[in-house]
């Protein structure tokens, strides 16, 4: 197959969920359908089409609102999709998330077999994501998703979960949100100063080349895998009193615990990067879209400004392995994160019982090397910076067992005993399709076969 262009992205195809960020202010639900009768699946798909926004047409979309729809594998099989096509996806896409659960260390309290249903069942099929402004725009969408299935008895709501902006922008823990994505290139949207070179296409959406030139060629068939993507979904709980009362052991005053909370993640709480800002806090640097991802690890090769383990460094060690730059490139992915439950009031240690945490979609055309790459070697293993079996300091799991390094002169200061802030509550792997996919996919009958009338 010719390689497709990669300056010219079909973004009437893509849907806006890949290559669009989420409105600000948000409001949406995520919700999960299960489908029992295949031609009924297909029928309420039929229905659902014409609200699904394309990427081209994010910013002014046909309704007060954006729809996504996404697959896992026991949906495309409860939709009919013929077993040779179903064959054709990644082994990790075909297996779920859940059985993944070793390589991602989900282990423990993060084990599946504590995840919310229905997470980790043959129960989850379609994904939606539903985004707004406001309540009553997103009321109104829902309603439209609603009146896609209402009269369909095979098809199930089986979960729902409400998400929306936290005040200031911030995440649960208190940091300003949604800082950095890679650029997408072909994808139209402008680049930012410090936002590293574009990315090829292909490594988040199939069809085009990727890092290494090469062009997709499963799943099968091509009108089902063209421009469509995968997305690893991840529901995590925040226990945001113990990350408190953490900093609050481990420091002196105020502004130490302050310091220290800026070390584990890599930036200040307004969003300013340790590597400019190593001292205090520059709530102006945070808020400059034009400055608050124009950095990189070039001047911090000891890790005194933004240690080799803090949060950032590691999901995205930008520089940091320029000698393996090529393989860095292969394990970027797109994350679309929200949040659910009421912020955590402020001075409060002691957790209030309240859920609250975030969602990520983590989107890439690889899960294998891109999302699962990351989880394992990145967030769990510190070896690729020396640091033996110490995790991410806000995503490691090692349950009150954990290590904190801070690269200091004349002595490093370790951080023992790090508890869990993060707890997994759910995650599977979705096939997110082009919109002529879904018609594809809307388009078949009883026998996996496509009918000619769509």
């Amino acid at each position: 197959m010719p390689a497709t262009d990669a300056l010219l992205l079909d973004t009437s195809d893509i849907q806006a969920t890949v290559l669009r960020p989420r409105p600000r202010p948000y409001r949406g639900q995520y919700v999960v359908l299960r489908i029992d009768e295949a031609p009924e699946g297909r029928e309420m798909l039929r229905r659902l089409i014409p609200h699904v926004a394309p990427a081209e047409e994010w910013w002014a979309p046909t309704l007060p609102g954006w729809l996504g729809i996404a697959f896992t594998y026991q949906g495309l099989k409860a939709l009919g999709v013929p077993q040779s096509s179903l064959d054709s996806f990644p082994e990790e896409f075909r297996e779920g998330m859940a059985a993944r659960a070793t390589i991602l260390n989900d282990v423990g309290i993060n084990a599946p077999a504590n995840w919310e249903y229905p997470f980790g069942t043959a129960d989850m099929h379609v994904a939606l994501a539903i985004y707004s402004n406001d309540d009553k725009s997103l009321e109104f969408v829902l309603e439209r998703a609603r009146q896609t299935h209402h009269d369909l008895p095979a098809i199930s709501v089986v979960y729902r979960l409400k998400f929306s902006e936290l005040p200031d922008g911030r995440n649960p823990f208190g940091f300003k949100d949604g800082l950095h994505n890679p650029h997408v290139e072909g994808g139209g949207s402008p680049v930012q100063p410090g936002s590293e070179s574009s990315i090829k296409a292909g490594e988040f959406i199939l069809g085009y080349p990727d890092e290494l030139g090469e062009i997709a060629t499963e799943p099968e068939p091509r009108e089902l895998r063209l421009n469509g993507t995968f997305v690893a979904f991840r529901k995590f709980h925040t226990k945001v009193a113990a990350f408190r009362k953490y900093l609050r052991e481990q420091a002196s005053s105020s502004a130490e615990e302050e310091l220290i909370a800026a070390k584990m993640v890599g930036r200040w709480r307004s969003g300013a990067p340790l590597v400019l800002a190593p001292e205090h806090d520059n709530a102006n640097l945070g808020a400059d879209a034009n400055r608050n991802n124009n950095f990189n690890y070039e001047d911090d090769i000891h890790g005194l400004k933004c240690p080799f383990s803090a949060h950032i460094r590691r999901v995205n060690p930008r520089d940091a392995l320029k000698n393996d730059l090529v393989a860095t490139n292969l394990h970027h992915f797109l994350r679309r994160g929200t949040n659910y439950g009421p912020p955590l009031p402020e001075g409060v240690l002691e957790d209030d019982g309240a859920e609250r945490g975030g969602v990520f979609l983590l989107i890439g055309a690889h899960l294998k090397r891109q999302f699962e790459f990351v989880q394992s070697q990145w967030i769990t293993d510190g070896n690729f910076i020396s640091h033996g079996t110490e995790q991410d300091p806000i995503l490691g799991n090692a349950d009150g067992g954990g290590v904190f390094t801070i690269p200091k002169h004349p002595l490093r200061q370790h951080l023992h005993a790090l508890p869990q802030f993060v707890t997994a509550r759910g995650g599977e792997y979705c096939f997110m399709p082009g919109l002529r996919a879904l018609k594809w996919l809307a388009s078949l009958n009883d026998k996996g076969e496509k009918n000619g009338s769509y």
